[in-house]
């Protein structure tokens, strides 16, 4: 008697580090009618893949006072959470992974009224607002970090790391014109960018590029000042699609502390210097990069506290210490696991097997 094809929604939403996590899952359930839960005019639209059917539903995150948005959010959100349980119900949908983010709440909201079981894996150390609320409704919450586990009293938890793509678990060659030979600093401010970042870096550049080292810097798209700095070891560019290959290759990088970049450091055993975003949820990157601060595996400065002379003098101190370079690399890649993914994707095979035969009992 054959297996019916397992079904799976993946609410996954906003920025890479929502949809890279989600997608590296998807690509370990191969035998899985996949379908996406996103939102319209988000990463999701261009990122996932023709094999997903991407629904979108309309809805974005509460404000921290209540007022007439608030009552217009909470149309929306029951407005996705209906629209989300006929997807559920039409596509025989039996599980959710869903990566966190505003697009979780429909997501586990109608899996609890269809009765069927979510996994929610939740990357940054400090939880989401919507973890911190549904994640009790959820099978599992996987954590990205150690000790997150502690703000999570109701939720069952298990760390897991966070997955990143293929592409960072195997030797790749950078295919950028940059000698073997020389010091390669990656600046990147996550899949957003950061243009506070990105002029501290070019306030910099002059004087760690006179060492002889290349800089390549990731600006994101939303920089007006992008080409207003030249030099033939800088090279600038919005975004770079083989990330493996560029931080396999870096000696340094200089960075927002999204969980989701400080994974893919890890993996590539890369040093950092962090910068995190001031204004994250919660201030949720600040403690995301004190656990690398705290291993040993980065600096990590307050963007209102670093000046470009400061960062200039950092970049050049480690530069020159290539012990410590090596001490920093050796502590990041205790910091993740390479099989977070596959971990992950067991973690929803064995609870659907589960769910299966419960379901047989009736």
């Amino acid at each position: 008697m054959s297996v019916k094809q397992p079904r799976l929604l993946i609410a996954a939403s906003g920025t890479g580090g929502h949809l890279f996590p989600a997608l590296a899952v998807a690509q370990q359930l191969p035998d899985y009618h996949i379908q996406w839960l996103g939102v319209p005019n988000r990463l999701e639209t261009t990122l996932v893949p023709s094999d997903y059917r991407l629904h979108t539903v309309d809805i974005e995150g509460f404000q921290t006072s209540f007022g007439i948005k608030t009552i217009f959010v909470m149309g929306k959100m029951l407005s996705a959470i209906a629209r989300t349980y006929q997807i559920i119900k039409k596509s025989k949908i039996e599980i959710v992974f869903t990566t966190g983010g505003y697009i979780a709440a429909p997501a586990i909201i109608a899996a609890k009224l269809a009765k069927i079981p979510v996994i929610l894996h939740e990357s940054n150390y400090i939880p989401g607002k919507v973890t911190k609320l549904l994640g009790k409704w959820c099978k599992l919450v996987a954590i990205g970090f150690r000790g997150t586990e502690k703000y999570l009293p109701k939720s069952k938890t298990q760390w897991v790391s966070t997955p990143v793509r293929e592409e960072f678990l195997q030797p790749q060659t950078l295919p950028l014109d940059i000698p073997d030979d020389v010091p390669l600093i990656v600046a990147m401010g996550g899949s957003q960018g950061a243009v506070a970042l990105n002029k501290l870096v070019r306030r910099s550049a002059p004087q760690i590029l006179d060492t002889g080292a290349y800089i390549v810097h990731l600006t994101g798209n939303q920089d007006d000042e992008i080409g207003t700095f030249t030099h033939p070891h800088y090279l600038e560019m919005p975004f770079y699609d083989k990330m493996g290959a560029l931080l396999q290759r870096a000696n340094l990088a200089i960075s927002r502390s999204g969980a989701g970049s400080l994974t893919e450091l890890a993996i590539t055993k890369t040093p950092s210097i962090l910068i995190p975003y001031p204004f994250a949820a919660e201030d949720h990157q600040f403690f995301n990069g004190q656990e690398f601060v705290n291993a040993e595996a980065s600096l990590m400065f307050r963007q209102e506290h670093l000046s470009p002379e400061l960062l200039t003098e950092t970049v050049l101190d480690l530069l020159n210490n290539h012990d410590k370079l090596m001490k920093m690399s050796s502590h990041a890649q205790q910091l993740a696991d390479r099989n977070s993914a596959s971990a992950i994707s067991h973690i929803i095979m064995n609870e659907l097997t589960y769910t299966r035969r419960e379901n047989k009992k009736w």
